[in-house]
């Protein structure tokens, strides 16, 4: 299968490595003043892993499109839409999409598929959601993972293309959760950062249950399968995002409360803003994100937010 991967931070980088690896004709795409794709162009190597010479690089777009029938892209969750007005001056007769990325879209709170086709219009299109870091794909430890889509066959046909004895993939059922799930636990990622940088990780038990009922809360009034938020796509992600110290929103929110600065990309941050104004318009309560939101834009102090939610009012756990 020709795919072009279109984006090669740490992750499309590894994706495109990944693809080639199992036997597919990939080419990885990146904007060329970028110090990602400069690495990668004249080193083939970005100190994770290394291209093999079968692994085509450039920063022709229209080449990339043209050559591919899977379309794969990882970028930064709020570029995609000026991204895809890019993209959409090419002909994508043929094409299919998988959003490699997780993220809810600031300004707008839509969900990733829902701004393809905003741009795009209907042309089909998958998330490929789940965790794993390339940290440990590249040492071949393994790991499960989620294609979603609702277009069932270009999903089952991911499935098929894309499995193997590294990555299981299993087919999602609720594009939905999947999307939601996977951009929310970002947000759960950086609380649990926050309190490593507090010496309070004995609280993370406490933070996982409480997470993912609220944003299986969200999932289901946005029209979702509440139990998505148990699934890979969010719990099942949780290792990867709230214990690792490859996670870039665990990083972010642990610099963050001793008031250090953290350079890298933490996706639940933008996240965090959309939750919060998705959590209003569907009338959820979502204390964990709320505070989260407090601390990063509203100033709050941690501690204080940390007892704030900790002494709410006695209820009911369900």
């Amino acid at each position: 299968m020709n795919i072009s991967v279109l984006g090669c931070g740490r992750w499309g980088a590894c994706i495109a490595w990944y693809l080639n690896k199992i036997g597919h004709n990939v080419m990885t795409w990146g904007l060329h003043d970028a110090p990602q794709f400069i690495e990668l162009q004249t080193t083939r190597s970005n100190g994770m892993l290394t291209y093999p010479d079968s692994l085509a690089i450039s920063s022709d777009l229209e080449e990339a499109i043209s050559r591919a029938e899977i379309l794969v892209i990882s970028i930064s969750s709020q570029a995609l839409r000026s991204f895809l007005s890019d993209v959409k001056k090419h002909d994508l007769t043929g094409k299919s999409f998988v959003l490699c990325m997780k993220g809810i879209e600031e300004s707008t709170g839509c969900r990733l598929t829902q701004v393809v086709n905003d741009v795009l219009g209907d042309v089909p299109a998958a998330v490929w959601v789940g965790p794993g870091h390339p940290q440990n794909f590249v040492n071949g430890i393994p790991n499960c993972m989620v294609i979603d889509s609702n277009n069932e066959p270009l999903k089952r046909k991911l499935v098929g293309e894309f499995s193997s004895e590294l990555i299981r993939f299993y087919f999602g059922s609720d594009l939905i959760g999947s999307e939601v799930g996977a951009a929310a636990k970002n947000v759960i990622g950086i609380a649990a950062g926050m309190l490593d940088g507090l010496g309070y990780g004995c609280l993370k038990g406490a933070l996982m249950s409480r997470g993912t009922h609220e944003v299986g809360k969200l999932i289901k009034a946005m029209g979702g399968n509440e139990l998505s938020a148990y699934g890979l796509c969010h719990l099942g992600d949780y290792e990867a995002t709230l214990f690792s110290k490859f996670s870039q929103n665990r990083m972010f929110g642990e610099t963050f409360v001793k008031g250090e600065s953290y350079t890298k990309l933490a996706e639940g941050v933008a996240t965090c803003r959309a939750m919060v104004t998705l959590a209003e318009k569907y009338n959820v309560d979502m204390p964990i994100v709320n505070g989260v939101n407090n601390i990063l834009q509203h100033k709050i102090d941690v501690e204080e937010q940390l007892k704030a939610f900790f002494l709410r009012s006695i209820k009911e756990e369900f």
